[in-house]
């Protein structure tokens, strides 16, 4: 089979851009200036952080904390959701813990998301909608505790308290994973930690 040349013009210029500019420059700079680090990575990984985060295109971890090339460990969905039956996430956790020896687990939320908004919503999206359920419940607290939203501002005040509130309801839904993330935070192995991250400052903060 004869090689094409990759294909070019208004048919795949996202790709284009990836593949022949973006990657092209990161072998040229990044990857040139520490080949004995990503030597070692081609051989093996020990991430010391366990990253759940939002699938938003405007809160790449290693980009909004500065971390190199091989400290996180970074699994993300729509809306940073840990829900209580998913496979998927589940072997990502107990990967992280058993094999990687992970020392702290970030659920990481963010302004603006897209997945809190959605909860206001009539969704006609199915699997969003059945997707979202595992944090509704982020919704119900906040409105049960603040009066109704009539400004503006106190819409967008409800939509940042709900924000917050997601990421602790994510951790409680994390911590009911059996056995492994429960064990290991009474072992004293892991810490658990909720991070908010705020579009307009680019700030990163804790919270509790």
């Amino acid at each position: 089979m004869t090689n094409l040349p990759p294909e070019t013009g208004t048919n795949r210029p996202l790709i284009d851009q990836l593949l022949q500019g973006g990657n092209l420059a990161f072998r040229e700079n990044e990857f040139k200036r520490n080949p004995e680090r990503y030597r070692e990575l081609a051989v093996a990984q020990s991430p010391g952080v366990l990253w759940i985060g939002c699938s938003d295109s405007r809160a790449a971890p290693e980009r909004i904390t500065n971390a190199p090339p091989g400290e996180l460990f970074v699994t993300r969905n729509v809306g940073n959701i840990v829900p209580a039956h998913d496979w998927s996430l589940s072997a990502v956790v107990e990967y992280s813990i058993t094999h990687l020896k992970i020392k702290e687990i970030l659920v990481v939320g963010h302004s603006d998301c897209g997945a809190v908004k959605a909860l206001d919503k009539d969704l006609q999206d199915p699997y969003i909608a059945l997707w979202l359920n595992d944090a509704r419940e982020a919704k119900t607290r906040v409105d049960a505790r603040i009066p109704k939203p009539e400004t503006p501002e106190e819409h967008k005040e409800r939509s940042h308290q709900i924000e917050l509130e997601n990421i602790r309801l994510q951790i409680e839904h994390l911590m009911t994973y059996p056995p492994f993330v429960r064990q290991a935070v009474d072992e004293k192995r892991i810490e658990v930690h909720g991070l908010y991250y705020d579009l307009e400052t680019g700030g990163l903060s804790q919270v509790v």
